[in-house]
């Protein structure tokens, strides 16, 4: 398999993980999972930081798809969101599979 096709795995792993925690804190809390820095508590805190690193990619792309449709911002902003959830992807997945593969 090519390198390319590893980086694209691996951002693929880290999407779907970001998705899947993102659906779920939707699903516990019924409202969507955002960048939010205002906690009342240190765990609060600190698992807002954990939620935002690991759910980042999919509420980027959220917000930047809603902009782009609600808000009708230029399609340039969506492709530069488009192209940061990829790295971020990237780098999330990196830290899932290490993680996985350790355990």
């Amino acid at each position: 398999m090519s390198t390319l096709g590893v980086n694209l795995y691996i951002m693929a792993v880290g999407f779907v993980t970001a998705g899947i925690i993102s659906s779920f804190v939707q699903l516990v809390s019924g409202k969507p999972a955002r960048f939010e820095l205002a906690p009342e508590t240190l765990v609060g805190s600190i698992g807002g930081v954990m939620l935002g690193l690991t759910a980042g990619p999919a509420i980027l792309m959220r917000n930047a798809w809603r902009g782009m449709r609600i808000e009708a911002r230029p399609p340039f902003w969506f492709v530069l969101s488009l192209m940061i959830a990829g790295v971020w992807s990237l780098f999330s997945g990196a830290i899932v599979l290490v993680v996985l593969i350790n355990v």
